[in-house]
């Protein structure tokens, strides 16, 4: 598909979007190791682009809290040969989850059309640019802190206009750095240095982020905080995530980055008829 349709997509939204999560990390919290393989990872983007995926989200490095990085051609070997093996021959996008500049550049050149950086481009000095180069969307999201610390005892002053002050400055870098505003999408990061409560108001509000002007994606698929509330172990989530990914559509939030691509995109288009 073509940048053109890819703009419709997440600039003229007729339905919500269905980003696919694809780990190919042998430590990930919900399906570590499982996609580690390469025929399996290969396998399973084409099962969730025929389950309906918009977009494919594909990481190398796990970000679940106490993870440690990889190595940048570490993170290379795991990724690129998933990308070049789909990206022609799937009817969605590519998004590579990496805040690492080069890893970035070189996923773009294999065919990847979307960085998903969990650092908001804080964390390589050079990610600007390579995004600014190759003309690709961004998505800038919300952390406190590393993966390593940061669900160590998080605090905010007022957690929504705490992000929504964040927002505004990582905009306005990414502006100021050559990037078009309507190549960017954020996301309040949820769980990523987050207490239960704070991604409780963040869900809450979450309508509050269209107000910034780019897409919103939220991410909360199968994370703790539903087996906080709920009791659920990770395999027993899928309601949870269903509750969240339909309260977050009636609130305007555009993509819902989930493992069950199936049966959210259901809920997605469900709720997406109830709000009308």
């Amino acid at each position: 598909m073509r940048k053109t349709e890819l703009d419709q997509l997440l600039l003229e939204p007729e339905k919500p979007v269905i980003m696919g999560i694809l780990n190919v990390t042998p430590d990930s919290f919900y399906d570590g190791g499982k996609y580690f393989d390469p025929s399996a990872a290969v396998d399973r983007a084409f099962e969730m682009a025929e389950n309906g995926a918009d977009i494919l989200d594909i990481g190398g490095e796990s970000s679940r809290p106490g993870s440690n990085p990889v190595t940048e051609a570490e993170e290379l070997d795991r990724v690129l040969p998933i990308i070049e093996a789909v990206s022609e021959k799937i009817q969605c996008y590519i998004s590579i989850d990496t805040y690492k500049a080069n890893v970035a550049k070189q996923a773009v050149q294999s065919g990847a059309s979307i960085v998903n950086d969990i650092s908001a481009m804080r964390f390589d000095p050079s990610m600007a640019q390579v995004v600014k180069d190759a003309d690709t969307y961004v998505v800038m999201m919300h952390m406190l802190g590393v993966p390593q610390t940061m669900q160590n005892n998080p605090r905010y002053n007022n957690v929504v206009e705490d992000l929504c002050d964040f927002f505004h400055e990582r905009i306005d870098f990414a502006e100021n750095a050559g990037i078009s505003k309507n190549r960017i999408i954020i996301d309040p990061g949820i769980g990523f240095g987050k207490s239960i409560e704070h991604n409780l108001t963040l869900l809450r509000h979450v309508g509050r982020f269209n107000e910034l002007g780019c897409p919103v994606l939220v991410g909360a698929s199968n994370k703790s905080m539903i087996g906080k509330i709920t009791g659920a172990s990770i395999e027993e989530r899928i309601w949870g995530t269903a509750a969240i990914v339909a309260h977050c559509v009636t609130q305007g939030v555009l993509i819902h980055r989930v493992h069950d691509v199936r049966a959210m995109k259901q809920v997605c288009e469900v709720s997406y008829a109830i709000k009308g």
